[in-house]
């Protein structure tokens, strides 16, 4: 874990001096403030995760001397078949063009987006696929 703190402290070191040099140039407060709270946000993910990483025994990827058979073989599972992640994009899609140009299509993309979300919570618990 000590890898990936260090890769954000790096970050949050870049924002900050990217926000300083991006105020010098421009004098813009709006674009400056975004760049200080990028840097804060890194800042803080960084030392959350260096934080833990002294509390938690090393994992295979941070040891020198780890064998490919220590890692954990199981991510998770990921259905093979399933078609709702494209109607939750298509939902996301509509829902952001819905706050850039109509209130009548927010609600549909938001109508949308829930159906979708609720038909893929509950996939497998009916048809062919239920436990």
């Amino acid at each position: 874990m000590k890898i990936e703190g260090w890769i954000f402290g790096v970050g949050a070191i870049f924002y900050f001096f990217i926000s300083g040099v991006y105020w010098y140039l421009s004098r813009d407060e709006i674009g400056t403030t975004a760049l200080v709270m990028t840097g804060g946000l890194a800042f803080l993910v960084a030392f959350y995760i260096l934080y833990t990483a002294k509390r938690v025994y090393p994992r295979p990827e941070d040891r020198d001397d780890a064998e490919v058979d220590e890692a954990d073989p199981e991510y998770g599972f990921f259905s093979p078949h399933s078609w709702w992640p494209l109607a939750v994009g298509i939902g996301a899609m509509i829902t952001t063009f819905g706050l850039i140009f109509a209130v009548w299509l927010l609600v549909l993309g938001v109508s949308v987006l829930m159906l979708s979300i609720i038909g893929w919570l509950f996939e497998y618990y009916r048809r062919e696929f239920a436990h």
